[in-house]
């Protein structure tokens, strides 16, 4: 049987159905090239957070196919690694929160102990399963909060899977793949021929056809951007691919995986202008940008000013419907969220674990020409 991946909402109950119990990812593209939809350009980009997560277990094949049917211009994962070197779509090093491993009995003995970005972390980890074992482990829910229904029916994927169903959606839609946590992963897996875990996905992606600079012919045909915590990543490859690159950057007083630099370190003038020829953008957890107190707004940084005067874009995380992360001044609505982050603050992209309401309120204010 062949399926398409941007099913209509009638057929993704099949998927749901069937999607435990055997893979249904037909690789290469199923779609003629040069008949789809381009990719948008001409506003912010709407970047699903490990896909349509408020909605669907994240970076299972529903929560992409379901960001894709609800407008998203780019998918989002973290790939890590199994026991034996398969590149997967898992936010976690850990397995712990969103699968449902410890129903797992068989899997009791693999509970183990590890320094994770300078801290100790207990609990299951994707390093010490192979992918046959992990295939048979449920996704499930992170917050209690969400939809709790869909439990333990969808799979971990794969990096190839992932591909799959963004070349297979009816319209071009960007992958938006991040190096996670290859500090760890490099301590832990070791491949045959000798390559570092960043070798293995840049090859990975060169496989299906990744490459061009941005807004090139190649890029807007398969468009891309590979995101890092890891500066050093991100440099590392630099010379493998010419596909954009995105740094990240979390709280300013956390210190980056890679080196003994805080976030504070990493977004000053001197080291934006250090990483600026490796990257096209920064990617700021929000509140870098606009400082909370008490769940309110306070005064705005200069760090999206700065990255725009050296050309970088700016995309944000992470944007979330529910009023648990909506602070007090958007009144428990969204949309007022998104008009102050793209009309105010200006950001050139955002994650969010809700793709439609992001696509619904860019159809309100910015609709896309006619010819897109």
């Amino acid at each position: 049987m062949v399926v398409k991946y941007c099913l209509p909402l009638l057929l993704l109950s099949l998927l749901i159905a069937e999607c435990a119990s055997r893979p249904l990812y037909t690789l290469p593209s199923l779609a003629k090239a040069g008949t789809k939809k381009p990719l948008q350009t001409s506003r912010p980009f709407n970047v699903a957070h490990r896909g349509a997560n408020g909605e669907f277990p994240e970076e299972t094949a529903p929560a992409y196919m379901r960001a894709i049917e609800e407008g998203a211009d780019f998918i989002e994962s973290d790939i890590l690694s199994t026991k034996d070197g398969v590149l997967i779509c898992h936010h976690d090093v850990n397995l712990d929160d969103t699968t449902d491993v410890a129903d797992h009995k068989e899997f009791a003995d693999r509970k183990r102990t590890y320094e994770v970005q300078g801290m100790n972390m207990t609990g299951f980890f994707t390093v010490d399963f192979t992918l046959e074992e992990l295939k048979t482990l449920g996704a499930k829910q992170r917050y209690p909060f969400r939809d709790q229904q869909y439990n333990g029916k969808f799979p971990i994927i794969t990096l190839d899977e992932y591909i799959a169903i963004a070349l297979d959606a009816p319209r071009v839609v960007g992958i938006y793949p991040e190096i996670k946590n290859p500090v760890f992963i490099n301590q832990q897996v070791k491949w045959a021929d000798g390559k570092k875990f960043e070798d293995k996905i840049v090859a990975t992606l060169k496989k299906y056809g990744y490459k061009g600079s941005y807004m090139s012919k190649d890029w807007l045909k398969q468009p891309i951007f590979i995101q890092s915590f890891a500066a050093t990543s991100l440099v590392y490859i630099s010379n493998m691919t010419d596909s954009p690159k995105v740094f990240l950057i979390d709280d300013v007083t956390i210190l980056t995986e890679d080196t003994n630099k805080t976030y504070a370190e990493i977004t000053s003038d001197k080291y934006l202008d250090y990483i600026k020829p490796y990257v096209v953008g920064i990617g700021p957890w929000k509140d870098t940008i606009v400082p909370v107190d008490n769940n309110r707004l306070t005064t705005p940084t200069d760090l999206v000013a700065r990255a725009h005067s050296r050309n970088l874009q700016v995309h944000p995380y992470t944007y979330r419907n529910e009023n648990q992360f909506l602070h007090s001044g958007f009144h428990q609505d969204a949309y007022l969220e998104y008009d102050y982050w793209i009309n105010k603050i200006g950001v050139d992209g955002l994650f969010t674990d809700f793709t439609g309401s992001l696509h619904n309120f860019q159809e309100l204010t910015a609709p896309l020409p006619k010819l897109q």
